[in-house]
């Protein structure tokens, strides 16, 4: 037997329809093309990039992204809007922010104002503010190295609707040509909000008291970490360790990445409201493959911190071989602290909510197998996407083959002598498109343990892997001319496989 893939597919083309007549078309007609992601999220058409404004309130995870709404490459950027009640199943809704004379709308972050710290709350309502980068294309034309600021806007109806504060920008420019991608948080301590903003090479912190007035704290950067490239899309949060606060800097960085372009990176160490000071300045990464970038968490959901990312690389965005849109964002995933000898490092797993869309394991144990094994022959036929658990006692080197009658070929596996994990696309289908798609990446694992444990989740055109507990994460995206149709497990000579579940798992979209 061997392990098929059933994808529906309905003969719809969505032409030059606008933006607004695309909003209007049924989720089923739209989200079941070629390639559309069916367990992560996408706008129904045209250019993705960025999460944005990512906040929780009164039951609704809002997820706001740069957007495009008239083509499907990069162009004036708009914050697109989606929401959710379980972080899993997304409904898009109006663009919540456009463009205007003060220029484009880049990153930014957004919040619950508990306390109307900016007076925008009316008769007991809880204002969401958003805080974002406009973007001046003029001024950039001309060459000037202002053409970046901050401003403001906030909602009383829990995000269906946005009014810009009429005295933006709220933090000007001194003279910084990437000046970009505000994330805020608020200090209790101190009872005032902290920004952490990107400043070409490095983040600075800044600090008010009410989201409009604020004050430089410090720089951190300079001489810590990767600098391949552009320090872009900060975010600032504490983690709990064994009952003590470990603070967190995420800093994404373009290029500079491990595998080339895109990555996120980390800093673990203090930050006592004014300045971050770190256990490390070494480099350390959240996911290694090259298909996750600017990615951030949710603001307002408690002690749970919830990542997300995008799931591309600016190598190639712009050129990935979809029709209709480009680009799709990552599962969310719940990052935590992990002691590994004498480090600390972050873990991350996909939320608990993914079982919401998960059917019943099907398990094998104690397999014995030589050279190959067809997963199929254990767990019946399946269907992506699909979630693949293995637990191995004795570690060899090993590889999971996706593959299509084609020949196409995506392989993951794991090298013991140089005990690090790996992603193949070299042969993976349609990979011309830019010179540096066609590529074999490659992770550290952390951990010398005897016993491993993997979580791939598969969906249509992407792999999400979680090793150790989520100790080393990598994501790779790929394009079979045909969907892929088997996969195997193979290793020189015999080897054993303690425990190996398949897990279908169904569309998010109706």
């Amino acid at each position: 037997m061997t392990l098929k893939i059933f994808i529906t597919t309905i003969g719809f083309s969505i032409m030059q329809l606008s933006s607004s007549s695309i909003m209007a078309q049924s989720v089923d007609v739209i989200m079941k093309e070629q390639y559309r992601p069916q367990i992560h999220f996408s706008p129904k058409a045209n250019w993705t990039n960025d999460p944005n404004g990512m906040v929780y309130n009164n039951g609704v995870y809002h997820l706001f992204f740069q957007y495009y709404p008239e083509g499907t490459t990069w162009g004036p950027m708009h914050w697109g809007h989606a929401t959710s009640r379980d972080l899993i199943h997304w409904a898009e809704q109006p663009i919540a922010l456009y463009p205007d004379s003060l220029g484009y709308i880049f990153s930014g972050s957004a919040v619950v104002d508990k306390t109307n710290t900016t007076g925008f709350g009316k008769e007991r309502q809880v204002p969401l503010v958003a805080i974002f980068t406009h973007h001046n294309p003029i001024a950039q034309k001309e060459k000037r190295t202002d053409y970046e600021n901050q401003s403001i806007a906030y909602s009383l109806d829990n995000g269906s609707t946005w009014k810009k504060y009429a005295q933006n920008p709220v933090l000007k420019n001194p003279g910084i040509t990437d000046f970009r991608d505000p994330k805020l948080m608020w200090y209790e301590p101190q009872k005032k909000w902290v920004m952490t903003l990107a400043t070409k090479d490095r983040v600075t912190f800044y600090s008010s008291p009410d989201l409009k007035n604020w004050k430089k704290e410090s720089d951190f950067g300079n001489d810590a970490g990767a600098h391949g490239g552009v320090w872009e899309c900060p975010d600032l949060f504490p983690l709990n360790d064994n009952g003590k606060n470990v603070w967190v800097l995420i800093v994404n960085i373009n290029p500079g990445g491990p595998n080339k372009g895109s990555a996120t990176q980390y800093f673990l160490g203090d930050f006592d409201g004014k300045k971050f000071t770190p256990n490390s300045k070494d480099v350390k990464w959240i996911d290694y493959g090259p298909d996750e970038y600017a990615g951030i968490t949710w603001s307002n959901t408690g002690k749970r911190k919830i990542f997300l990312g995008w799931m591309s690389n600016w190598l190639y965005a712009n050129k990935v071989p979809t029709i209709k849109w480009r680009n799709a964002m990552t599962l969310p995933r719940e990052l935590k602290l992990m002691h590994v000898g004498n480090e600390l490092l972050i873990a991350s797993q996909p939320v608990t909510e993914l079982s919401k869309i998960q059917s019943k394991p099907i398990t094998a144990e104690n397999i014995s197998a030589t050279n190959s094994l067809n997963i199929a022959e254990k767990t019946g036929k399946g269907q992506f996407p699909c979630r693949i658990n293995i637990v191995m006692n004795k570690i060899k080197d090993f590889s999971l083959v996706l593959s299509n009658e084609l020949g196409e070929v995506l392989v993951i596996g794991y090298e013991k002598n140089k005990n690090q994990y790996y992603i193949d696309r070299t042969k993976s289908g349609k990979t011309d498109f830019q010179k540096d798609f066609s590529n074999r990446h490659v992770a550290p694992r952390f951990t010398n343990n005897a016993k491993m444990n993997i979580s791939l989740v598969i969906d249509i055109s992407s792999v999400e892997l979680f090793a150790d507990d989520g100790l080393t994460t990598m994501t790779e995206i790929f394009f079979p001319n045909k969907p892929y149709n088997d996969i195997y497990i193979k290793s020189a000579g015999s080897f054993t496989i303690k425990k190996l579940e398949y897990i279908s798992l169904k569309s998010i979209w109706p």
